[in-house]
């Protein structure tokens, strides 16, 4: 466990432990055997709970450190999966939230812990010698809960004053403008185009807002490590509104690459999907539109707005890098991998 994760949760052990043991989440505080911090995301911090018998559960809280107002609010996080779960998108079952923040200094959840791989380089061992057909799944399965969380009525699972219902793209842009103006450091045109294009494209929204994940992508899914290709869990629940259903889904198809892409401009695009077996762009999204019951529009604004997400959000990175804020990560690659990534969008977005 890193320096700044025994912080933040291991040096309150025994009060966590007590808190469980007093919630019923184990017999008695000894039962908690290990804590230890999984992932190097930098949204909210995820710990596996080892407890005795050989039963793990996963508790996820804030990171340390002055935080704004609305981010990385982990009592929301689990009321959206207390909402869903039972449901038709399986998520892991919530056990209990916290806001004392006397326990372990902020507050947190704690949630089953599903054993299921999280796709992101590599995939699970029995599915890279058998057949490339059964990879097909991942994809299927992917689609099939994205339209099913997409097709709830939010207001049945208790989710219905999420977010406001309508103008959640116009949002999302001002939003992301404004960090990209803050992660400023270098001249970035092509940015500065596609976010003007954006702003000209912008589509009529839905006055009836959705249930949106905001972070719908392979390593936020959870599947059975062995074929068929099932999905066990849909995690990292931090960004969930009411919005557009179709930004979800430009995100996911952004960066779905397929065999015969050009190489991609950055070296942390994951690249599993060019495998034998692992269904087309078009394949998923004729199969999202026959899952929600209707035809889609031009998806060319949602796939360009989620490449310049990422973009905006990259660039925060380099602007850490710069200013000498983020020693622990390597961000050099940034310096000429993030203007080609720009250049490409750009070339996106005039092509529609």
């Amino acid at each position: 466990m890193s320096a700044d994760a025994d912080r933040s949760l291991g040096a309150q052990r025994s009060a966590l432990a007590r808190y469980l043991a007093e919630r019923g989440v184990v017999r008695s505080a000894d039962e908690l055997e290990g804590v230890q911090r999984v992932g190097l995301g930098q949204s909210n911090l995820t710990f596996v709970l080892a407890l005795a018998e050989g039963r793990d559960v996963v508790l996820r809280r804030p990171p340390p450190g002055p935080l704004a107002p609305s981010a990385h609010d982990v009592l929301r996080e689990y009321r959206v999966m207390r909402g869903l779960h039972g449901g038709p998108v399986p998520v892991p079952r919530p056990l209990l939230a916290c806001e004392d923040l006397t326990v372990i200094g902020a507050p947190f959840f704690v949630m089953e812990r599903v054993a299921g791989d999280a796709l992101r380089q590599d995939l699970p061992p029995d599915f890279t010698e058998g057949s490339a057909e059964a990879r097909r799944g991942f994809g299927e399965e992917a689609i099939d809960a994205l339209a099913a969380l997409h097709t709830l009525d939010p207001g049945v699972v208790g989710l219905g004053d999420l977010g406001r219902p309508s103008g959640y793209l116009s949002r999302q842009l001002r939003r992301w403008r404004e960090q990209l103006d803050f992660a400023r450091t270098r001249s970035a045109d092509d940015l500065d185009w596609v976010a003007a294009w954006l702003e000209e494209t912008l589509p009529a929204e839905n006055e009836e807002g959705r249930l949106v994940h905001g972070d719908y992508k392979l390593d936020n899914l959870l599947f059975a490590p062995s074929p068929p290709a099932r999905l066990l869990a849909v995690v990292d629940w931090e960004l969930a509104t009411l919005g557009d259903p179709l930004a979800d889904l430009g995100w996911l198809l952004a960066f779905w690459r397929e065999a015969a892409d050009p190489l991609p401009e950055l070296r942390i695009i994951p690249r599993l999907t060019e495998l034998p077996g692992f269904s087309t762009r078009a394949e998923l999204t004729a199969r999202y539109a026959e899952r929600v019951g209707h035809r889609l529009p031009d998806l060319a604004f949602y796939i360009v707005f989620a490449l310049w997400k990422m973009a905006v959000l990259l660039e925060g990175h380099w602007a850490r890098h710069v200013r000498g804020s983020a020693p622990e990560f390597d961000y050099a690659y940034l310096e000429t991998g993030g203007p080609a990534f720009w250049a490409r969008i750009r070339r996106t977005a005039e092509a529609g």
